[in-house]
């Protein structure tokens, strides 16, 4: 084969993968882009707000050192939504339950129908763990939009290095003499 071919191939194909990296580095971007922003909207129509410095909400030593930096905002993001999920409604959760899961407490009213104030916890159970899902799927979206945003800068890296070897592998084709063979 001529050294000639070889270098003229190698360097379609470094052209062929710079486009596809820039490719996919776009649609990571807007990957990253559509999940965030998505993530802020749906958040934001909640209007959760952490509650401020001073307030009683904060004393509690299992709570205060996590919602204290964001003390007085209002929860925007996947990282907020986890620290609100996990260091606010779980702790009241297990204050709630006396730290029995929502399974555990659903089948002690199931053996004690009668027990109103045991229906009343499970209902509040239930409903602080669906909401505490579903701030944690936020938080776990969002966290894909961080990865893909990562990614994308990844990708027009290498995209960059790979365009820069293109160049060259094209002005060392352009230099190659027509009757060289590998």
């Amino acid at each position: 084969m001529k050294r000639k071919t070889l270098d003229l191939l190698l360097t379609l194909l470094g052209a062929l993968l710079t486009l596809t990296l820039v490719v996919a580095g776009g649609l990571l971007l807007w990957g990253a882009n559509f999940t965030n922003s998505t993530v802020h909207s749906q958040l934001s129509a909640q209007k959760i707000y952490f509650p401020a410095a001073n307030s009683p909400e904060l004393q509690n030593p299992q709570i205060k050192p996590y919602l204290l930096p964001y003390a007085g905002k209002q929860l925007l993001t996947g990282r907020e939504a986890e620290v609100w999920a996990d260091h606010f409604i779980a702790v009241h959760l297990q204050e709630i339950s006396g730290g029995q899961t929502y399974a555990q407490l659903s089948a002690k009213s199931l053996a004690d129908p009668s027990n109103k104030a045991l229906a009343s916890e499970v209902q509040t159970v239930f409903q602080g763990e669906t909401l505490r899902g579903t701030l944690l799927t936020a938080y776990a979206f969002w966290m894909l939009g961080v990865i893909a945003q990562w990614s994308a800068l990844a990708m027009f890296i290498l995209a960059i290095v790979m365009l820069v070897l293109t160049i060259l592998g094209w002005r060392h084709y352009r230099r190659v003499d027509e009757t060289a063979e590998i």
